[in-house]
């Protein structure tokens, strides 16, 4: 048969695709410690994550998760913080912790062949720990050092005003650390929160990529032998308290040329049924560099380089923000303009080509997340640390693909009233 090289091949719209996310194991270890892993990818690299209860949202004393995560390989009983960074570095692998709003995270990533000389260390700085007085004091320096040049930046004021507006400043959503917090911290705090938070009972273990079942017994043997207590800890609650003021103008800098705009709201998280439609809307609206808002306040007006509008999840509550930064001259027709696509979104509806264009785009991301064991991995642990299954997945697939323009606009009315929303501007 010849090749007919005059003719392209048919065009697919992102749309018509199949999507489907594969299977992952979910297993226990000998001790009972929650283990998923997904065999998969054709490089011989594997990426293991430990996801531990240990947010923001459990500190007893503000600011300790982070300095938890900041400190956590820098010193255990056996080895210095150099020691660690140089076996680390020996085996070429790293070792990465995250803190976030509801967990913390510790993820390594090595080659596979590597496994069984990192997993010992991986543990040891996960049961043995002693966060070292001297490297508590540079921790704290360095922070400060940090706090005080960021303190001086409009859109890092803004990013914390806008989340105490929405949540309020004494919950772990909506405060910020501040100069007082840091100095505070005593080597007592991180070892009580460490003891605590980051102990074995409450992790589960995540792995991707290429390996064999000696892997697997790896993992088993390193933290499925010992003796654990599979703990569930005390989730406390907070009031969220919204600020009583909608509209906050703040000068950081009386001779600041450019100002930060923050506008946002409270949003159900991932849980909600308008959680998914929602990111198409968003997405629509200004998730993407295709957006409404960046068509509008980038290319027509030329008032910033970038505007993009967020949706966010956690554990307890979400939110939708809107952010940009605009010369100080124009933020007022900045924030009109921002107001308008709102208006314009709730009263007109998309025509086919824009959520087309929409659906493709979010769809077409997918697709290319579907393509390595990491990004797969990722997908899976989003949805069993929400406590969501592979229906979740396939209900987003389906929306994605099936909302109408009538029903996002129905979705706008609901959520893009301008009444709802808070405004940050500081300069």
């Amino acid at each position: 048969m010849t090749l007919d090289r005059t003719t392209p091949p048919a065009i697919h719209d992102a749309v018509e695709f199949d999507y489907v996310l594969p299977a992952i194991n979910e297993e226990k270890l000998s001790n009972g410690i929650p283990f998923y892993w997904l065999n998969a990818g054709v490089q011989d690299v594997v990426e293991i994550s430990w996801v531990f209860p240990a947010g923001i949202w459990y500190e007893e004393k503000q600011a300790t998760s982070q300095a938890v995560a900041g400190l956590l390989k820098n010193g255990t009983s056996k080895r210095t913080s150099q020691q660690i960074n140089e076996a680390l570095e020996f085996y070429g692998a790293s070792l990465k912790i995250g803190p976030g709003n509801d967990h913390s995270t510790v993820t390594l990533h090595t080659l596979t062949k590597h496994v069984p000389n990192l997993l010992p260390i991986v543990y040891e700085i996960l049961t043995d720990a002693i966060f070292p007085q001297t490297e508590l004091d540079i921790y704290k320096q360095n922070s400060l050092q940090r706090l005080m040049v960021s303190l001086r930046h409009c859109d890092f004021v803004a990013n914390q005003r806008i989340d105490a507006a929405l949540f309020g400043d004494t919950h772990p959503y909506g405060r910020f650390t501040k100069k007082e917090t840091i100095e505070g911290l005593t080597r007592e705090d991180l070892l009580a929160f460490y003891k605590k938070h980051f102990d074995l009972g409450g992790v589960r273990i995540f792995m991707a990529g290429k390996f064999g079942n000696d892997v697997l017994k790896n993992v088993d043997d390193v933290f499925g032998k010992i003796a654990v207590t599979v703990t569930n800890h005390d989730v406390k609650t907070y009031d969220i308290i919204q600020s009583a003021e909608k509209k906050q103008h703040i000068t950081n800098d009386a001779d600041g040329v450019q100002g930060a705009i923050r506008i946002g709201r409270l949003f159900p998280n991932r849980h909600h049924e308008d959680f998914a439609p929602m990111v198409v809307l968003n997405t629509l609206f200004g998730g993407y560099f295709g957006s409404r808002l960046m068509s509008n306040i980038r290319e027509e007006k030329g008032y910033t380089y970038g505007i993009y509008s967020g949706l966010s999840s956690y554990t307890h509550r979400g939110e939708i923000t809107i952010q940009t930064e605009v010369g100080r001259d124009v933020i007022e027709p900045a924030i009109k303009e921002i107001y308008h696509e709102m208006n314009v979104i709730c009263n007109e509806l998309a025509d086919d080509e824009e959520l087309l264009l929409v659906k493709n785009y979010l769809l077409g991301n997918l697709l290319g997340d579907l393509d390595g064991p990491f990004s797969i991995l990722q997908r899976w642990r989003t949805l069993i640390l929400n406590g969501m299954t592979i229906e979740n997945f396939n209900r987003n697939i389906r929306i994605y693909k099936s909302i109408t323009a009538q029903e996002l606009q129905t979705l706008a009315q609901k959520y893009f009233d301008a009444k709802d929303y808070h405004e940050i501007v500081v300069i």
